[in-house]
């Protein structure tokens, strides 16, 4: 592969053993460079998710925190650019805001701080569309104000943003800010009180039990298949692109009725939706990417359609349920 910024060079990746972290380092390798640090505490992360790349000479996978500083130092010292992924679950920080402040915004701005302090020269931040909370217009530009977003979670990803915004203009640190949508794909977290509804419908397939929507159906998302966000990180890297902040999302509608659905016929399965009332107020009822910035300044373009995304991430579901019962 011809020169490019990532050949030869020594890249730092905050949890790259999680489910979007572990596809960057994949598409990393595909660049030929020098090391990839890892630094993960498998609060989210796991060894599975590395399996492709374990055994890699090139990959220094340390298990740590990022709220060790000095881990953080020794790792960012050694670095030329820095892909900063690690973070909370938009529930864990809610259901304790103390351990987001210090995951989310305090390592953070350590993060940023040695940053400066070893010249790295760019760093790919992993925000969120979170930051809108519901979005003044559909499809959502990045101009869109932050003033809606009522979670901890999207106002930590908000204050990063700011954060290498105003490290840019006072000591020149170049970044990217990726703003994911509705991400999803094989390695997703999967065990745990908040697992995503697709989970759910899954274990209910193998049950055969009925699939249950809360509501109507009509609340929408817009999904992005893991292997795309991961060609997004890469892209955002090689760019020649400063202080920006770009939403990554397919530009596709899709509600959770017709994700149900797509989920029964990749599966071939005849259950029914049950609907049932819901007990909470769902303050982001719609979302709809425009990434027509990221198209333009990144060339990224999603490649991975919804019924292949999610005959993938079943098959990887269910193969690994298999296991786990063999175990």
């Amino acid at each position: 592969m011809k020169n490019n910024k990532i050949t030869d060079s020594t890249i730092l990746v905050t949890g790259g053993a999680g489910f979007i972290g572990s596809y960057v380092v994949e598409e990393l390798l595909n660049y030929n460079p020098k090391k990839i640090i890892i630094i993960d505490n498998f609060i989210r992360g796991t060894i599975e998710n590395m399996a492709n790349f374990a055994n890699s000479p090139i990959v220094e996978f340390i298990e740590g925190d990022i709220r060790d500083t000095a881990l953080l130092e020794q790792s960012i010292s050694r670095s030329d650019y820095v892909f900063h992924m690690a973070a909370l679950r938009i529930n864990a920080c809610a259901a304790n805001p103390r351990d987001g402040f210090e995951v989310m915004i305090k390592a953070t701005y350590e993060v940023a701080d040695l940053c400066v302090k070893y010249k790295i020269k760019k760093v790919i931040y992993s925000s969120s569309a979170s930051v809108y909370g519901l979005a003044q217009h559909f499809p959502t530009p990045e101009t869109d104000s932050p003033y809606d977003n009522q979670t901890f979670y999207g106002g930590a990803k908000m204050w990063g943003e700011q954060l290498f915004r105003s490290f840019k203009f006072m000591y020149g640190l170049d970044y990217v800010a990726l703003r994911y949508f509705n991400a999803y794909g094989p390695r997703m977290d999967t065990d745990g009180k908040y697992t995503e509804v697709m989970i759910k419908w899954l274990d209910c397939i193998k049950d055969n039990k009925n699939p249950v929507i809360h509501g109507d159906g009509s609340t929408t998302m817009d999904f992005v298949y893991v292997t795309d966000i991961a060609k997004s990180n890469v892209a955002a890297l090689l760019a020649d692109v400063t202080d920006e902040s770009f939403n990554i999302g397919c530009n596709i509608e899709t509600s959770l009725k017709e994700l149900l659905e797509i989920i029964l016929e990749v599966n071939n399965s005849t259950l029914e939706p049950q609907f049932v009332e819901t007990k909470t107020v769902n303050p982001v009822s719609k979302r709809l990417a425009d990434i027509s910035k990221a198209r333009n300044l990144l060339q990224f373009e999603p490649h991975v359609d919804l019924h292949s995304g999610l005959k993938e991430l079943s098959d990887w579901y269910f193969k690994k349920k298999i296991k786990n019962q063999l175990a």
